[in-house]
């Protein structure tokens, strides 16, 4: 497989660190990969700036930082603002449109999907908006399974939880598939 650098970018309380250990978690766990995740934050854990960086392979991986990413999710206009110019050129980047307006084109395949808009109709808790994104990336990106990803999140979350983000990643499948 290629190597796959992806950069989750947002604020903090939208789980952008939550849904990368999720993902690297469900690539060394169930699909037999190596994956390393690293997290950065601004001052202030809620509304402040989040990153977090995963790479997923099949090759040892001797750096665990992304400096190009091959795939850039961006849930704020800061992050966009912030990281659209560092996508690798063919790249994948993914923007929710409530959040972000695409300004500039980036050499890379632009992805904008109504994510939290579809949670709130579909759901009504945006509590899973980064549930529903994860199922927009394994939809857009085969390189982990939707089950590997439930598997994970059935031994972080509570029970009673374990419906809304199974229908959370499922509604993110759905609208990477159908465009809406």
């Amino acid at each position: 497989m290629e190597r796959c650098r992806i950069v989750f970018s947002g604020s903090g309380g939208q789980g952008i660190i939550t849904a990368a250990i999720i993902i690297a978690e469900a690539a060394v766990l169930y699909e037999n990969l190596i994956a390393v995740q690293s997290q950065s934050y601004g001052p202030e854990a809620r509304g402040g700036s989040a990153r977090s960086d995963v790479i997923i392979s099949d090759t040892d991986i001797l750096f665990p930082k992304v400096i190009q990413p091959n795939v850039l999710v961006c849930l704020t206009q800061q992050a966009y603002n912030k990281f659209y110019s560092t996508i690798r050129p063919g790249g994948l980047l993914l923007t929710d449109t409530r959040y972000v307006e695409t300004l500039r084109k980036a050499d890379a395949r632009q992805v904008e999907l109504p994510l939290y808009k579809s949670v709130m109709e579909k759901i009504g808790n945006p509590i899973v908006l980064n549930i529903c994104m994860l199922g927009a990336i394994v939809s857009l990106l085969d390189i982990v399974k939707a089950d590997s990803i439930m598997n994970v999140i059935e031994t972080r979350i509570p029970s009673k939880f374990l419906d809304l983000n199974r229908n959370a990643l499922d509604l993110g499948i759905s609208i990477a598939e159908n465009g809406a």
